[in-house]
């Protein structure tokens, strides 16, 4: 008992020392073998084990993530992984944002544990040849416009689960969708790992944070707030007894009027299973995803519980 309390000091005062950019090294894992080794030495010693999943990029949403983790586990395993499997034919994989060395100070800052950045090959070996499929609505929201998109993340994290045996693994509100999948992946596959949604970080005028943020120019990066500021808006009147078709469009029409280039979707959906809520009642949500420059953006607020009072 006196070990465990002496672990929390330590988490505590790491948060601390996090501003004054302390901490050490991290322990950067690149193969299967090594992060095996590792894993099971901590379950011998009985530690709980965090992951938390990135592609890396990292920002203060996943700061935020890294923090969570640190309250409830006594090691924090943090992926930095490009997952092929999920990008289209059509998606700049070869162009996303990737930062290791910026990533693993933060990872040295927040005092993660141990950094898993493996090469796809590493992942995927030869002659890799099984797949994980979720049987998932071709309509809904993301999987509309990325056909095999979330098939590619449930592969990767079935795996990423399965290589750390985590008792938590931490996932951020703003991509709601892919949380809720893999929520339902684990229950499926009867995976023992708590799945631990993260509420969306802001920045000071909105924006959700996001590494793909970074390709965005200035004059986009002005227009970018609108987003989130349109589907408050939305969920506001909706919750207020407006139609949810006409909220939702409208809030569309102003993103283009604004800047943006196209507007994938603007939803109002049910919270849990994602299905079109025309009457919203308790945990509706609008969602959204939009195209300002090169940049894909996405985000989702929740509608308040207005109508109920």
């Amino acid at each position: 008992m006196g070990g465990r309390c002496a672990r929390r000091i330590h988490r505590v005062d790491a948060e601390t020392a996090a501003g004054r950019r302390g901490g050490r090294a991290v322990d950067v894992i690149r193969t299967v073998p090594e992060l095996a080794a590792r894993v099971a030495a901590w379950r011998e010693d009985g530690e709980r084990i965090g992951l938390v999943p990135t592609m890396g990029g990292l920002h203060g949403g996943h700061t935020r993530l890294i923090r969570a983790a640190k309250e409830r586990d006594e090691k924090v395993v943090l992926t930095l992984f490009v997952n092929p499997t999920q990008f289209g034919p059509d998606e700049d994989l070869a162009g996303y944002p990737r930062s290791e060395a910026e990533d693993l100070e933060l990872a040295r800052i927040e005092f993660v544990d141990l950094a898993f950045v493996p090469e796809a090959a590493e992942m995927y070996p030869p002659g890799f040849s099984t797949r994980v499929q979720v049987d998932y609505d071709e309509d809904v929201l993301c999987a509309a416009d990325r056909p095999g998109h979330f098939d590619g993340v449930a592969q990767a994290v079935t795996k990423l689960l399965n290589l750390s045996r985590a008792d938590s693994a931490y996932f951020g509100e703003k991509d709601w969708q892919q949380l809720q999948i893999v929520r339902k992946l684990v229950r499926d596959l009867n995976i023992a790992t708590r799945i631990v949604g993260v509420p969306t970080v802001r920045e000071g005028d909105g924006l959700a944070m996001s590494t793909r943020n970074r390709t965005l120019g200035a004059e986009h990066r002005a227009i970018a707030p609108r987003l989130f500021a349109e589907i408050t808006r939305a969920a506001s009147r909706i919750a207020q007894g407006e139609p949810t078709e006409l909220a939702c469009v409208e809030a569309a029409e102003n993103l283009i009027i604004a800047g943006f280039s196209d507007v994938e979707y603007l939803e109002c959906r049910d919270a849990e299973r994602l299905r079109i809520a025309p009457s919203p009642g308790h945990g509706a949500r609008v969602f959204a995803a939009a195209r300002l420059g090169g940049a894909r953006l996405i985000d989702n607020v929740p509608v308040p519980d207005l109508l109920a009072r």
